[in-house]
């Protein structure tokens, strides 16, 4: 895959459990966001797809400490992967560990049509606090942005502003960056004050509630571009508008 070409998915999560069933629901919710898609082998050595027999009971077998492992679906012409991180206490808002779920799927027209449900299922099923759904590479740029002394630059190169590293957020439910499309569950968005109409009418037009009362929040038309004018505009009216994403605010 070409990876500029990729929309990478990534879930926050209370940490799974030794054969935690949010693992399969995972897997699960993506095979029913994106219709013909099974993700029924797992990485291997050499990072060689193996054919799972019986996946569902591997999976839920193989969930423990905060993290399950790189299933696929076996198609290099049209890789899709999706595993679980675990990430310690010391690293995690308010001194909490979180499970890290990840997906990764081709960018092309197919997906941009179902990537809310994608990234809805993926974090609605892992109970996710927040969540995001982005081009891949965007990390890195989220990583340029992260303040990591009181004597650092105000904003970032691209001109966005500076967010507090996780580890110095008071809770999980405080999302750490916005995305192109962001999942909030119903405390992430009370803990940034979402919706509010007589401000949010515009990203409203963009927004889904999810059946859990969180949302999922779209914040451009296309997926986010930063070499984009207009999009790195969009970015800032969102960081404005919710100064608590990143630790910039108390809420």
């Amino acid at each position: 895959m070409n990876r500029r070409k990729a929309l990478t998915l990534v879930a926050y999560a209370p940490p799974l459990t030794g054969k935690d069933g949010r693992a399969l629901a995972v897997v699960q919710a993506m095979e029913k966001a994106l219709p013909g898609l099974r993700l029924e082998w797992e990485i291997g050595q050499g990072e060689h797809p193996v054919a799972l027999q019986q996946r569902d009971a591997w999976l839920v077998d193989r969930t423990r400490d905060g993290k399950f492992p790189i299933l696929c679906n076996g198609d290099s012409s049209y890789p899709v992967t999706v595993n679980g991180r675990g990430r310690p206490g010391l690293l995690g808002p308010g001194g909490q560990p979180l499970s890290e779920v990840h997906a990764e799927v081709p960018l092309d027209g197919h997906v941009l049509t179902v990537a809310s449900a994608l990234l809805e299922g993926l974090a609605e099923e892992a109970r996710s606090f927040w969540g995001h759904a982005s081009p891949y590479g965007y990390g890195s740029e989220v990583t340029r942005q992260f303040r990591r002394s009181h004597q650092g630059p105000a904003h970032s190169p691209r001109g966005l502003p500076m967010l507090n590293l996780p580890e110095k957020l008071p809770a999980p439910e405080s999302p750490w960056f916005l995305g192109w499309l962001n999942h909030w569950s119903a405390a992430a968005a009370q803990a940034i004050g979402f919706p509010d109409p007589a401000r949010d009418s515009d990203l409203l037009s963009r927004a889904r509630r999810t059946t859990s009362g969180g949302w999922v929040v779209q914040l451009t038309e296309e997926p986010l571009d930063l070499d984009n004018p207009t999009h790195v505009e969009a970015l800032l009216r969102a960081y404005e508008r919710f100064p608590v994403i990143g630790g910039r605010s108390e809420p």
